[in-house]
């Protein structure tokens, strides 16, 4: 058996990749979490804020490492697999994921020790303002690794001299024609899976009694965040849409499970695609209504995959059951949403336990919909890396054999199999202690701020009514 280097070195990356990524989904949100929990302690001195903010302080700070560990390993791979497309794109990705490191990942780093370690040390508002550097880090970390990304999709502000990319337009290469779509609807993905999660341990924690206004605020919070993300997500997918079928047109068809050109074009809900006959098989298709969601028009043209040469056509088969399952599951959590809002409004929140057993099953399923979106994007850009220009077989090592990348993957994934699940472990114990605020902490607080401590059922009665 032959092993295919081309083959086997994009699912090291997809196995690499696909596991870093799950931090970023959750830490990027939960940054943003605590820089708001820090700053309500701040301006209202309420400890109920500061229970929170140090039980998730000590998750993010599990995941970050976690993030750090799974994210070294994938720059080595643009040496190791990938050496073609780093020599002919190097002058252009350099400087991105340099940026990135200094500019980002410095700035989360430096001002996270301050987070983890210096509330007994710093002011009050030296410990906030820290949370929102550490918060300002990972969104510029998003920035940056967006916009290199971003111009892989859709390369804009270069030119090609003996072979390589060299830039000509720093601002038209950040901010490519895919970028402030893919940034928002990213970013706002990555907060909704964090909202999830803290609903879920919210609903976990006060279904067994433990720190019950904790738990009753985290749900709260999130309850009222996800309400006004949902739909916003919804539009945003709706413009990044717009944003592919203007310049992918055949990722949009790969999606869409779309072979033949169609106008007016339906919707096709579910079917099995056959690349080799290039045909949907056992189709269901809403009539016209793709053509009205894709283009805005009742009649609106959507371009088959037969358009294109069959060498430059993506797999449909990853893109179309991931975008389906991405879509699915975005429509389950805003039912969710929805309902929870109609039960806190009716003042029965609290008592629906399936509910909260609801919060529990669905936290998860933020990352689910984040890996599917994934697929959907890198799997339909095939077979390009620069897309239309660089492909994806011209990109690997010239030396690179398949035993090679074989042995490599095979570590990576013992090695990712022990980590993770040892890491999410080590989190889970820390939500079964569930928020803390030791007396000697909260005497050192009540010291640093001038303020009086407030006792727990003080904090408690402080948190709005439900």
């Amino acid at each position: 058996m032959t092993l295919d280097p081309v083959l086997l070195s994009r699912l090291q990356w997809a196995w690499v990749i696909a596991w870093h990524i799950l931090l970023p989904a959750f830490t990027i949100g939960l940054a943003s979490y605590i820089a708001v929990l820090e700053g309500l302690y701040f301006f209202t001195g309420w400890n109920i804020w500061i229970r929170i903010s140090g039980f998730w302080t000590r998750i993010f700070a599990v995941s970050f490492g976690m993030g750090v560990v799974s994210g070294i390993i994938m720059p080595f791979q643009f040496g190791t697999n990938w050496s073609r497309f780093t020599d002919a794109t190097a002058d252009v990705i350099s400087p991105l994921l340099a940026y990135e490191g200094l500019m980002a990942f410095f700035l989360e780093a430096s001002f996270l020790g301050v987070l983890l370690f210096g509330r007994r040390l710093v002011p009050t508002w030296a410990h906030f303002f820290a949370a929102l550097m550490v918060a300002f880090g990972t969104l510029l970390s998003a920035f940056w690794i967006l916009a290199t990304n971003s111009w892989m999709q859709t390369p804009q502000g270069y030119k090609i001299v003996d072979g390589r990319f060299e830039p000509v337009d720093w601002a038209a290469i950040i901010f490519s024609p895919s970028f402030p779509y893919r940034l928002l609807h990213n970013v706002t993905a990555f907060y909704i899976t964090t909202a999830f999660v803290v609903m879920g341990v919210g609903a976990w924690l006060l279904r067994r009694g433990r720190a019950a206004e904790d738990a009753r605020m985290m749900i709260r919070m999130a309850l009222d965040l996800l309400i006004l993300l949902m739909p916003l997500q919804i539009f945003l997918g709706d413009q990044h849409g717009l944003n592919t079928l203007e310049y992918q047109p055949a990722k949009l068809a790969a999606i869409e499970g779309r072979y033949d050109t169609a106008q007016p074009a339906p919707l096709t809900l579910f079917g099995i695609p056959d690349d080799a006959a290039a045909t949907m098989r056992d189709a269901i298709e809403v009539p016209r209504l793709g053509s009205l969601i894709l283009t805005h028009s009742w009649d609106g043209a959507i371009k088959g995959l037969k358009e294109w040469p069959a060498d430059q056509r993506p797999p449909v088969g990853p893109p179309f059951f991931a975008f389906r399952v991405m879509v699915g599951i975005g429509v389950i959590m805003l039912v969710v949403v929805v309902i929870g809002q109609i039960l806190q409004l009716r003042g029965r929140l609290w008592d629906a336990a399936w509910y909260l057993r609801l919060c529990q099953w669905v936290a998860p399923l933020g990352f689910v919909a984040v890996i599917a979106g994934w697929i959907t994007t890198e799997v339909g850009r095939q077979p390009w890396t620069v897309y239309g220009l660089l492909r994806t077989a011209d990109s690997v090592s010239p030396s690179l054999t398949g035993a090679d990348v074989a042995w490599s993957l095979a570590f990576y994934v013992a090695v990712y199999l022990i980590m993770f699940p040892t890491g999410i472990a080590f989190m889970a114990g820390l939500v079964r202690r569930g928020p803390q605020l030791p007396e000697l902490e909260a005497e050192m607080v009540e010291i640093e701020s001038g303020r009086p401590h407030q006792p727990f059922e003080s904090a408690a009665r402080a948190a709005p009514p439900s």
